[in-house]
């Protein structure tokens, strides 16, 4: 295992001698080597702390159409790639965000309406950790197969982690939702982010999905949220929140009119004979205004519904229309508090940790998104109130905190901002990150007008604040997106220029650029806040910014003296202009 292939004088292939390992083996003690060190690592680790670092030419541009409010809120939504819009937001939000939740893709191999699955094949794997070279020639045999579904995961939410680390106040929360595929690796890389000695991390359960055993897999039972805290500086509010805390009110047109906690197909009766106990027939499934109580005698036949033993609806755990093929299987036991349905060991009820309908995916994830975006192909998104809990814990004693969630998705956690600001008279405020993932053609025939996954997200947003007027201060968005820098690339060296390029080079700003799109170029540069609120005036003829009153003004027509003495007048703290003052 000491001998090794190496690149020889003349870049021909050669056998050598793995020297460090050698002595390691033939040595009673360690022997002098690489440094080793309680580390994770993968394949495009030090590519993505490169990508990270590297600076990048790009800007946010706004989009009014598609905002509300534009001029007042300070909410935000940015579409593009959250790598570069992170990049963007470095200067204007260093240490400025309380709240950071985040629900990445999970690495599961399932592609749903945008890539999920970061996992790259064998041959991929082995040429990019250098043990082939392009033409398939082995270096060494690496038995660590499994690490090629890993790398690329890692080194895609480690640049975003590295980055996102930096815009956290110093007593700020980052929450990071993911399952069991990479819960342990998450875990290990975001002690290594956030130093061990100045962050604590908790690993808590917030999806609860017991289905147990299917056939002969297992099948998962948790989701989970791993709270990065700084030691010393920050409690997370775990005070459970109780149904009669929350105002369901105008929840109740997004979710099923029905407080079950079911599928429709669900919640039926199973019909037995009184005296045989026998199974006779399955009901019909029972509409939302149907709501029994106690189990039902007609006839002789006792019709059990899925209520349990303290009255509350649950369901069966399976669907009316399955389990018709199954009645053999189903047997009657009957019990002081009425009777059970069994199937081997237990049919029984589906039941969660949960005692409320708020963190069943399907009653506040699926059917809000669908009731607010038609057929949005959003395929079970995090219940509301899961994201509502995460969020709460991190900020309840802040009511004007600011959360970040840049794999905003359908934006759940915006609107879960918008709630926590109703329930206690807050003014959070939130950046959404999307990148506009293309929505695929079988989807885009269900959804009128959308293209990818930002146009949804957008969309909810728009239609979850109509529900919140005159209940929350705030909700309104300014809808930004990514784009190349305002400016021409003019440093060239003399000797690249031709005489046609220097017409071109009289003005450095690009032909399709508004002045709001240089306003907010102008505002990245400088460090401010995007969110700051922006009035639009007329002065002596010409459009003059004013920017959180006179912090900055901004003019990008021809000015004129007349236009300098107006502004002067203000005593603006910042001026620019793309004009020079031509003294006459």
């Amino acid at each position: 295992n000491c001998v090794t292939e190496a690149q020889g004088e003349n870049g021909e292939l050669k056998k050598a001698i793995d020297f460090d390992l050698l002595k390691q083996e033939l040595s009673q003690v360690i022997v002098d080597g690489e440094q080793e060190r309680y580390r994770l690592d993968w394949v495009g680790k030090k590519e993505a702390i490169l990508a990270a670092n590297m600076p990048i030419k790009k800007t946010l541009r706004p989009s009014r159409d598609q905002s509300i409010n534009f001029d007042s809120t300070q909410n935000l939504f940015i579409e593009g790639d959250n790598l570069e819009v992170l990049k963007t937001l470095q200067e204007s939000y260093l240490n400025k965000v309380d709240v950071i939740y985040i629900d990445p893709p999970y690495n599961t191999g399932r592609n749903i309406i945008y890539k999920n699955d970061y996992s790259i094949s064998e041959k991929d794997y082995l040429l990019k950790s250098q043990d082939i070279d392009e033409e398939g020639n082995i270096y060494f045999t690496n038995k660590e197969s499994n690490g090629r579904f890993h790398s690329d995961w890692l080194s895609m939410i480690y640049s975003r982690l590295k980055l996102a680390k930096n815009l956290l106040k110093e007593n700020g929360v980052l929450i990071c939702a993911i399952d069991e595929n990479e819960q342990p690796t998450l875990s290990i890389l975001l002690k290594e982010i956030f130093n061990e000695g100045s962050y604590e991390h908790h690993c808590i359960t917030i999806v609860h999905n017991p289905r147990g055993i299917q056939g002969t897999n297992f099948s998962y039972t948790h989701e989970f949220a791993i709270f990065v805290v700084p030691k010393g500086k920050k409690r997370i509010a775990n005070r459970k929140i109780e149904d009669e805390d929350v105002d369901w009110s105008n929840l109740r047109n997004w979710g099923s009119e029905s407080e079950r906690t079911d599928a429709k197909n669900c919640f039926y009766p199973i019909v037995i004979n009184k005296d045989s106990l026998e199974i006779i027939d399955f009901g019909d499934v029972c509409p939302d205004d149907f709501h029994p109580k106690f189990n039902e005698i007609f006839d002789n036949h006792i019709y059990i519904y899925p209520i349990d033993r303290s009255g509350i609806e649950r369901k069966w755990r399976y669907a009316r229309q399955s389990v018709e093929s199954i009645k053999s299987m189903l047997k009657v036991k009957k019990t002081k508090e009425g009777y059970d349905i069994q199937i081997g060991k237990n049919f029984g009820l589906y039941k969660t940790v949960w005692n409320d309908t708020r963190y069943d995916a399907n009653e506040y994830g699926t059917k809000i998104v669908n009731s607010l975006v038609e057929n949005s192909s959003f395929t079970y998104p995090k219940s509301l109130w899961t994201v509502y809990d995460c969020i709460y814990a991190g900020c309840a004693d802040n009511k004007d905190a600011l959360v970040l969630d840049f794999f905003a998705g359908s934006s759940t956690t915006a609107h879960a901002t918008y709630e926590l600001n109703k329930q206690d008279n807050g003014n959070r405020k939130f950046i959404m990150i999307q990148v506009p993932a293309e929505i695929p053609e079988e989807n885009k025939k269900l959804i009128s007008g959308f293209q990818t996954i930002a146009d949804i997200s957008r969309e909810r947003i728009r239609k979850a604040a109509k529900n919140y007027e005159n209940l929350v201060s705030d909700i309104g968005v300014r809808a930004l997106y990514l784009d190349d820098t305002c400016f021409k690339d003019v440093f060239y060296l003399p000797d690249v220029y031709k005489q046609s390029d220097l017409v071109d080079l009289a003005s450095n700003i690009k032909k399709d650029r508004t002045s709001e799109d240089l306003l907010f170029q102008v505002m990245l540069d400088w460090g401010l806040e995007l969110s700051l609120p922006i009035e639009r005036k007329a002065v002596a003829g010409k459009e003059v910014f004013y920017v959180a009153g006179n912090s900055l003004v901004a003019c990008f027509d021809e000015l004129n003296f007349d236009v300098v003495d107006e502004v002067a007048k203000d005593h603006p703290l910042r001026f620019v202009s793309a004009e020079k003052v031509i003294h006459l």
